[in-house]
């Protein structure tokens, strides 16, 4: 599987938010956010050409890029790689410690309720 960089996952979630984006788009969209510049972005989307994370369409003068990879594959990923590394993939000490750290909203409760119902 691909890994992304913290920088990458933003440009792929802009990506598979919009189905697809031009260089010019990106940069727009990610500018207040992040504060990257133009180049900024060419770099990154070359990284991400490179592990083959994104790939582009000559419109014109412009680029489009569309992702490669699979939002939820990819996310699946990023959350085995997370758990394995914190908890050891043990989801139910990360919830412990989500719990014991008040990070839960209730609504987020109910919703845990509802998935393990419905396991």
């Amino acid at each position: 599987m691909i890994k992304l960089s913290d920088a990458e996952w933003r440009i792929a979630t802009c990506l598979w938010d919009n189905k697809s984006m031009t260089i010019t788009e990106l940069t727009k969209e990610l500018k207040d956010e992040t504060g990257w510049s133009k180049n900024t972005i060419i770099t990154l989307l070359k990284r991400m050409e490179e592990k083959e994370a994104v790939h582009y369409v000559q419109e014109d003068r412009a680029k489009r890029f569309y992702p490669s990879i699979d939002r939820s594959e990819a996310e699946m990923e990023e959350t085995t790689t997370f758990l394995d590394k914190v908890y050891s993939g043990r989801v139910g000490l990360m919830i412990s410690n989500l719990i014991k750290s008040d990070k839960l909203t209730k609504e987020d409760i109910e919703e845990l309720h509802k998935i393990l119902e419905d396991k």
